[in-house]
């Protein structure tokens, strides 16, 4: 693998492009239940809007324009996936190549993406909006550092563009661009950059990218900030106690994120990696002042905002510069060695092959262990339960955006309306021929109750015709790679119009 990795300059993202393509491979071969940013994302992609909910709608945008052309599909989920990660890692890779003059650490920093869990992980297994802005950053690594050492009109745009994406993919990522404005403060002749006219492009770029979405932000300013403050704060602990609990949580939300990377660079670069420590050059200042700006904007948030639960993939924008920075170190301390590939390579393969690999077997086993995914969740067993009753719903109406957008994908002709997203109102009635079709679960697949509310809002479809009283159903079907006798139950009502 070293010696595939040192053959051609675009060798690494040669490797990285069939390693994609496997782990695309590998969720098609996977049940076609979906994961619940995957559900998400299919029902989402019923309508076209400059916003949705607490996050910025960047991922929705390509997800609804590939499934328009796709149809509501796992591939149109995967494609995108890997497709994003891939141009990710380009980036970061170009990124790499900017400010790194010896070869085998541009790759090694490229691949070290690989040692970061939410990135490596967690983003093949069920995050999208995550994957936009790890995306985002990369580009704005690449932009940005490339109109640092060799400006071009080019290079602004690129950095407007990742701006502009960034912001409207994660809003946390808008602290990452702050960061790198306020860092080359410090550099006479990098602070020139901001007087070049070619900013006008950057700031264009940004411009044209953001201004949909944050028209719709002036009016839903609540709806939009009010999840994440819920998720940030705690407001069931005193002061004190919110801001002890929030510097526990970032200070864990930083080691999570990086303690694999510097373990193996810890095992790769072995003693030179402390020596590295006290190296440095104008590139490694750089990001040590992003990172100083970055970080003390979330402790300001943690003491003036009430962020007590700070999660590690919120430090994506920022911390992923990690590989990149401690390549950088090795790089001004010159003590970088053919060696350090050599034992690099194989860490690499093997989480190349063990990602794919963990994905696979956590559903593929589930029979053996018991412990059931969400992908081991026979929604096309219902789906083919509800064909044989011969019965085709005008509308299905279910109880959480992750059964929704499930059900989207087994009946992707039949509009679907989650009480999550209950201003979507398709313009259906029902018939005595075409009835709503309500369904609901408990997630651990354990019998459910008949919700009540949710039936009564059927009518909404009745164009002012009363319900009938609901026909209740309940079938309990086996999981997908499940063991003899586990079973999943759903339940589900035809909702007929009242005789006239």
């Amino acid at each position: 693998m070293t010696r595939f990795l040192r053959s051609a300059p675009h060798a690494v993202f040669m490797l990285l492009a069939v390693y994609f393509a496997v782990n695309f491979l590998v969720r098609m071969a996977l049940p076609g239940a979906l994961e619940r940013d995957e559900a998400q994302q299919i029902l989402l992609s019923q309508w076209l809007s400059a916003g949705y909910d607490t996050q910025p709608p960047f991922y929705n945008w390509l997800q609804y324009g590939l499934i328009r052309l796709t149809g509501p599909s796992v591939f149109a989920i995967s494609i995108l996936k890997n497709g994003m990660l891939f141009a990710a890692y380009l980036a970061y890779g170009l990124a790499a190549r900017t400010v790194l003059k010896d070869r085998d650490l541009a790759i090694i920093a490229t691949l070290s993406l690989l040692t970061i869990p939410q990135i490596a992980f967690e983003a093949q297994r069920d995050l999208t909006h995550t994957v936009a802005v790890v995306f985002a950053a990369a580009l704005f690594l690449y932009g940005f550092l490339r109109t640092l050492a060799a400006p071009t009109a080019l290079s602004y745009l690129v950095t407007g563009v990742a701006i502009g994406i960034g912001m409207i993919a994660k809003y946390n990522f808008a602290l990452l661009p702050a960061a790198g404005l306020l860092a080359i403060l410090f550099d006479r002749e990098w602070r020139q950059r901001l007087f070049d006219w070619r900013l006008g492009l950057t700031a264009a770029a940004a411009l044209v990218i953001v201004l949909p979405h944050a028209l719709w932000l002036l009016d839903h300013l609540a709806l939009a900030s009010g999840g994440t403050m819920d998720k940030l704060s705690d407001g069931s602990t005193g002061i004190s106690s919110q801001i002890l609990e929030g510097l526990l949580s970032l200070a864990t939300a930083i080691l999570g994120f990086s303690a694999v990377t510097v373990a193996v660079f810890a095992i790769v670069f072995r003693g030179d990696l402390w020596k590295a420590l006290s190296a440095g050059n104008r590139w490694t200042a750089l990001i040590e002042a992003m990172m100083a700006f970055f970080l003390l904007a979330l402790l300001l948030l943690i003491l003036f905002a009430g962020a007590a639960h700070i999660k590690d993939r919120w430090l994506t924008p920022l911390l992923l510069v990690l590989p990149l920075y401690l390549c950088l170190k090795i790089e001004a301390a010159g003590l970088g060695n053919a060696l350090q590939l050599k034992r690099f390579a194989p860490i690499a393969a093997a989480i190349m092959i063990a990602v794919p690999a963990i994905l696979f077997v956590r559903v593929a086993a589930a029979g053996l262990t018991g412990d059931y995914q969400k992908l081991n969740v026979p929604y096309d067993a219902f789906a083919r339960h509800i064909a044989e009753e011969g019965v085709t719903p005008v509308v299905i109406l279910a109880d959480d955006t992750h059964l929704a957008g499930n059900l989207r994908l087994q009946f992707p002709w039949v509009p679907v309306v989650s009480e999550d997203y209950a201003g979507f109102a398709p313009d259906v009635a029902w018939s005595a021929q075409a009835p709503v079709m309500v369904v609901w679960r408990n997630e651990d697949g354990s019998p459910a109750e008949a919700p009540q509310a949710l039936l009564a809002d059927a009518a909404r479809f009745g164009k002012g015709r009363a319900a009938a009283a609901p026909d209740l159903h309940r079938v309990e079907l086996p999981y997908l790679y499940g063991r003899d006798g586990d079973r999943y139950s759903f339940s589900y009502a035809w909702v007929y119009p009242a005789a006239e």
